[in-house]
């Protein structure tokens, strides 16, 4: 008889020949039947032919490494069903493509536009994980499984890792709002990078010998000023938009992508060129600056010429009287 019959059979019908199997072993081990006798013969009362041959069968199975199937197995150790195993194996694809996008985004960082629909694709597949919860008790034992078997809790834990990092990433505000795509203002903002260091990179190729020598960069100074100044005033409108759009603190700043982006080109233009952003309003800034300056000049000054006015308008009635008196004592002596 075929052993995959014996174990696709009803386990109820299994049980007392499962039962019988070791009694049999034991028994030859042990010495246990009566000399001259066969444990054929000592079971054939209680077993028939047919039974026999299927319990003799069921222990090579068992001696051969055979398996009596998942009906055997405590549940916690039975395999998943297909369909959980492939909701497991999308899962976990998703999430390694994932990973390796968000570690080659690191530096310089391009997390959010090169990773947002990996980003997507992970949450589409921890949602089916979710859902799973039916009205079968196959759907549910595959999302209890997946997500609250053990202490670990693996695939939970790698989702909070990939919200927790999206989140501080702030990258939903570089996104529609259904975050499928940019938005239009990133996608502005990203070409207007690429501009400005397109124009770096072709200024310092023009002026090698200066750079060798001098260290002169008036060259990418004067000539990328009007992008570097298009570059920085846009940013500052997104971060007013986006503060006034987000009022809670996690969600003022712009996604990381944008905000390294501003970074480097100021590194570059303030600290490698040492380029300076002329004031529009240079006049009226001067006259501000001289005119406190002078303040302090001014009030010492006021306050001199006011004591002396003060000591002038003491002295002349003494010296009226002294002249007075004299002249009356020149009167007595006449």
């Amino acid at each position: 008889m075929d052993p995959a019959e014996t174990v696709a059979r009803p386990r109820s019908s299994l049980l007392p020949r499962l039962l019988l199997v070791p009694l049999l072993w034991s028994g030859l081990a042990l010495g246990a039947f009566p000399m001259g006798s066969s444990p054929h013969r000592v079971l054939y009362d209680l077993l028939s032919e047919q039974q026999l041959l299927e319990a003799e069968d069921l222990s090579l199975t068992l001696l051969q490494g055979g398996r009596l199937g998942p009906l055997s197995l405590p549940p916690d150790l039975q395999d998943l069903d297909p369909e959980c195993r492939e909701l497991l194996r999308d899962f976990a694809s998703s999430s390694a493509e994932l990973t390796g996008c968000i570690v080659r985004g690191a530096r310089p960082v391009r997390l959010c536009q090169n990773c947002y629909p990996l980003f997507q694709q992970v949450a589409n597949k921890m949602d089916n994980i979710s859902r799973a919860v039916g009205n079968t008790s196959e759907s549910h034992n595959c999302a209890r499984s997946l997500l609250m078997s053990d202490r670990m809790q693996i695939v939970v834990i790698l989702s909070e890792f990939f919200n927790s990092t999206w989140q501080k990433a702030n990258c939903a505000n570089c996104l529609t709002n259904k975050s499928e795509e940019l938005s239009n203002s990133t996608v502005y903002f990203l070409s207007l990078f690429n501009l400005t260091l397109t124009c770096f990179e072709h200024n310092l190729q023009e002026s090698a010998y200066s750079l060798l020598q001098l260290r002169n960069y008036s060259e990418v100074c004067k000539n990328c000023h009007e992008a570097y100044k298009t570059l920085s005033n846009l940013y500052s409108e997104m971060q007013k938009m986006n503060e006034l759009a987000n009022k809670a603190e996690h969600g003022r700043h712009l996604c990381i992508d944008v905000e390294d982006a501003m970074n480097i080109t100021r590194k570059l233009w303030s600290r490698t060129f040492n380029c300076s952003v002329p004031c529009s309003d240079t006049v009226p800034v001067i006259a501000v600056s001289v005119f406190i300056l002078f303040l302090p000049v001014v009030f010492y000054l006021s306050s001199f010429l006011h004591s002396e006015q003060k000591k002038r308008k003491l002295i002349l009635p003494k010296r009226l009287k002294s002249s007075a008196s004299f002249a009356h004592v020149q009167e007595d002596s006449n």
